[in-house]
């Protein structure tokens, strides 16, 4: 399992326009690495909108967000157009990359037990160090705060800890 401070897995993948991404390509830069089960499927989506919303704050950041699933190149390219997505999304279809980060894993929904992507998030520093991991993510989760519920979102955990990281 990978734990911060270790070096990030190196990866090539193709994005939804069957352009390569590589790691090698990006470095010098922040990497806010996501990876989510399925496009176009409720807490995906949701997810995937959250860093399209967020995303000119990361850009200001000088992070480059990447989300990655097994799904391929063309159902990538649907789901960024039915939602009008501005994030890159990888297509692992091969799973490699989510092996090299330990998130193909053993799943259980409804009695059965499937091999499926466990939601995560990584930061890779601009040196390609992994600076924060989430695993098990929750998208949206609600917290009681003074006796009130609020409504904590993922995407702001990661926006807080990749400033909190760059002030260091």
């Amino acid at each position: 399992m990978l734990k911060v401070g270790d070096i990030a897995p190196s990866f090539c993948a193709p994005n939804q326009d069957d352009v390569e991404i590589c790691s090698r390509d990006l470095a010098g830069k922040w990497i806010v690495l996501y990876f989510y089960p399925k496009d176009l499927t409720p807490g995906c989506t949701t997810e995937a909108c959250d860093f399209t919303d967020k995303h000119s704050f990361f850009d200001d950041l000088d992070a480059v967000i990447l989300g990655v699933s097994a799904d391929d190149t063309q159902k990538h390219r649907k789901f960024i157009d039915k939602y009008d997505l501005t994030i890159t999304l990888l297509s692992d279809t091969n799973k490699k990359m989510c092996e090299d980060y330990g998130v193909w894993q053993l799943k259980q929904f409804m009695g059965k037990e499937f091999m499926g992507v466990v939601r995560s998030t990584f930061i890779i520093n601009p040196e390609g160090k992994i600076a924060a991991i989430w695993d098990k993510v929750s998208v949206r989760k609600k917290k009681s705060v003074k006796g009130e519920k609020i409504e904590i979102l993922h995407v702001d955990e990661v926006k807080e800890k990749l400033q909190e990281l760059q002030s260091n």
